[in-house]
């Protein structure tokens, strides 16, 4: 019994003694943690006044500010109001809306087909094709155009030997410098974009489910479509919005294959800049497509996000 009452006079004291002052150990770990805390903040905000600064906020805030500058400097809706009331913007940012649906929504089917292929129907040569696709990538894409030029314009190597081989009286090949020739060239540069993406998403999933769906009779149809879709459909959702948002700000591929009768949001913007000289109006253009490629890369991270998750 006193030993009891002394073990609980024991506790109590110790309960009610005050804490054993830190070690110095403790306290240079706490320190370290501080400074270390410290210089991470000091680096992100380098990195903000020294790269984003004068490359990425600088320049944005100047093409906004630009954008709402008035005839004679003075802060107001002018520009907007110019570029919306005009009468050709509709049809230029119609036919803008139609090349980029009607490339990215080719080059997405198209690099899922070729991404199936690798993956599930592997040939030699298969991870050659796929290491150039991943070169194809880098790039410029102007240098696709000026290729098609050379191989299918109307003086390119292949419409020259078909009008020799057919005995033809001019070029049977006369596409490349419109529609055509923007839609081909933005899906031969941008599918491989798709390509990747997918890739990573077949490689996540499980193959016993596939032999599974198998061993109960579906057949490659209802695999593909019933398995492989839902368990991928991240991957390929990411590398389809990725291929919308680059096909929505190509300059180049429509700086050289466009016409005068063929005129895109991007080419519009320059001639306001360059041919017209109006800079508001043209920053007001920039606003509203920076708008709609911010919306669709918001909508990406959010699809790559989820694809994350569920690799974990």
């Amino acid at each position: 019994m006193r030993w009891t009452m002394s073990s609980s006079l024991n506790l109590e004291r110790a309960a009610a003694a005050p804490p054993a002052p830190p070690s110095a150990h403790a306290k240079a770990h706490r320190a370290h943690i501080r400074r270390r805390e410290l210089v991470s903040r000091l680096h992100v905000v380098f990195v903000a006044l020294v790269v984003l600064g004068p490359l990425v906020i600088y320049p944005l805030a100047r093409l906004v500010a630009l954008s709402l500058t008035g005839p004679h400097g003075e802060h107001s809706l002018h520009a907007y109001s110019t570029f919306f009331s005009n009468p050709d913007v509709s049809g230029v940012v119609g036919t803008t809306i139609a090349i980029v649906f009607a490339s990215a929504g080719i080059a997405s089917v198209l690099g899922v087909a070729i991404a199936a292929l690798l993956f599930f129907r592997p040939f030699a040569g298969a991870a050659i094709v796929t290491r150039f696709l991943e070169l194809f990538v880098a790039f410029p894409s102007f240098l696709v155009a000026f290729t098609l030029i050379f191989l299918y314009g109307s003086q390119g190597a292949v419409s020259i030997g078909l009008q020799r081989l057919f005995h033809l009286n001019a070029p049977p090949l006369d596409f490349l410098f419109g529609a055509g020739g923007i839609v081909l060239a933005e899906v031969v540069f941008y599918a491989p974009f798709v390509v990747r993406p997918t890739l990573a998403s077949f490689a996540q999933i499980d193959m016993r489910l596939l032999e599974a769906a198998r061993s109960l009779g579906a057949n490659g149809f209802m695999v593909a479509w019933r398995v492989i879709a839902p368990l991928a459909w991240p991957g390929i959702a990411a590398g389809t919005i990725l291929c919308f948002l680059l096909t929505l700000n190509e300059f180049g591929i429509l700086l050289v294959l466009g016409s005068a009768h063929l005129v895109t949001l991007p080419v519009a913007i320059y001639s306001s800049a360059t041919v017209d000289l109006d800079l508001p109006t043209a920053a007001a253009g920039a606003v509203v497509m920076l708008a709609m490629s911010l919306s669709l890369y918001a909508l990406y991270r959010t699809v790559d996000r989820r694809q994350a998750m569920g690799a974990r």
